[in-house]
């Protein structure tokens, strides 16, 4: 064969491989070209660490709000987390707030500040029961994601929430006008009975058409074409169990799980540890990016919590985040809610060391791998 022939050849196998690669990974094949370098950049990154994420982080803390450039990880370690989480339940309402009374206005700014930053953002929705108007918790009549499916008698409101945010994820825009990529997390713990969309409320083949109704409309209705969706469960024991919900290969980007410690450390490492082994065999069956998609242990009082539990754990697994639940602050009643320390908090000295040892990942460590390039 002639060289130069066979020179082109090469190339041209090179890039169809190439291309392929690229519309392959995530599940939406007209994904934007800044979140399949997410995508891509997101499994290449699993091989270096676990980014630690914590929702509303810029937003709120213990005994402030709404201080530009504050963060309660950022008092105590120096740095921001990689991953910042946010909510949009309240936007299918036409509120101005959502419904942890953060600005929607606010939130946009605080995204694309993150984006600038080289941060990963996700964002879940706690959306209202459409069939009975009440909110997310409400223990809902088995009719309700009846009702919002085509035929149904609130596919109607349904479908005008879904436009709402599509509205919202297309506000967000970087600074030479693209779009900024999403880690989209609907419908989480999925598995419990606490949401009208869980549990005992619905058949998980009912979940999975909306899921999957849902993840179609955006898409294929509102062109909405800059999101990772993220598929995710609370406390589970087997894969089967894992999987009895999930809507597909074809719909999800990410998968995990949500875990809150309300027992003894050793119970926790144990179920954090064996729902992570799990994953890990899910992840590579499916090939999707594994991911502690909430934990926490509200009001830290163990001194050392976070490198004699949770790190050992983060350590035997592939996890590409940790996201960290919200700090709420303290409350008129002298209760708390926080999920990381503060400055001055017991355990604020051994956050410190967790976030300085070599797996866990922050603000600084990603923006250096240019995540939204190639």
């Amino acid at each position: 064969m002639h060289k130069t022939f066979a020179f082109v050849i090469v190339i041209m196998v090179l890039f169809d491989c190439s291309v392929s690669a690229q519309t392959s990974l995530s599940c939406d094949k007209n994904a934007t070209q800044e979140t399949v370098h997410l995508y891509n950049n997101l499994k290449k990154l699993l091989l270096n660490g676990v980014m630690l994420g914590h929702q509303d982080d810029m937003a709120y803390g213990v005994g402030w709000k709404y201080e530009k450039g504050r963060s309660d990880i950022k008092d105590v370690t120096g740095d921001y987390p990689a991953v910042m989480g946010f909510e949009m339940g309240g936007i299918e309402l036409d509120h101005a707030v959502n419904l942890d009374s953060v600005p929607f206005d606010k939130m946009r700014s605080f995204i694309r500040d993150a984006y600038q930053h080289g941060c990963v953002i996700t964002i879940s929705w706690h959306l209202n029961n459409p069939l009975t108007g009440k909110s997310a918790w409400d223990p809902s009549p088995k009719e309700t994601i009846e009702s919002i499916l085509p035929g149904g008698e609130k596919n109607e409101l349904y479908n005008s929430w879904l436009d709402k945010v599509a509205t919202f994820f297309q506000s967000l825009k970087g600074s030479n006008g693209e779009f900024i990529p999403v880690i989209f997390r609907p419908f989480h713990e999925l598995n419990g009975s606490w949401f009208w969309w869980g549990g005992k409320n619905c058949t998980p083949a009912e979940i999975i058409q909306l899921y999957q109704y849902t993840e179609k409309y955006l898409k294929e209705v509102k062109n909405v074409h800059h999101l990772l969706y993220a598929f995710n469960t609370d406390k589970f024991y087997s894969a089967t169990e894992f999987l009895e919900r999930y809507p597909g290969d074809d719909y999800a980007d990410i998968i995990g799980f949500d875990i809150y410690q309300r027992g003894s450390n050793e119970t926790f490492m144990q179920n954090a540890g064996e729902m992570l082994g799990h994953l890990d065999s899910i992840a590579t069956a499916h090939n999707k990016i594994p991911a502690l998609t909430e934990f926490g242990y509200v009001g830290l009082p163990d001194s050392s919590w976070w490198t004699n539990v949770l790190l050992p754990v983060l350590k035997s697994h592939n996890v590409s985040y940790a996201l960290a639940w919200r700090n709420a602050g303290l409350k008129h009643d002298g209760s708390s809610e926080f999920y990381v320390p503060y400055q001055g908090q017991v355990s604020a000295g051994d956050f410190k060391k967790f976030c300085d040892d070599e797996k866990i990942l922050m603000q600084q460590d990603v923006a250096k791998e240019k995540l939204y390039k190639r």
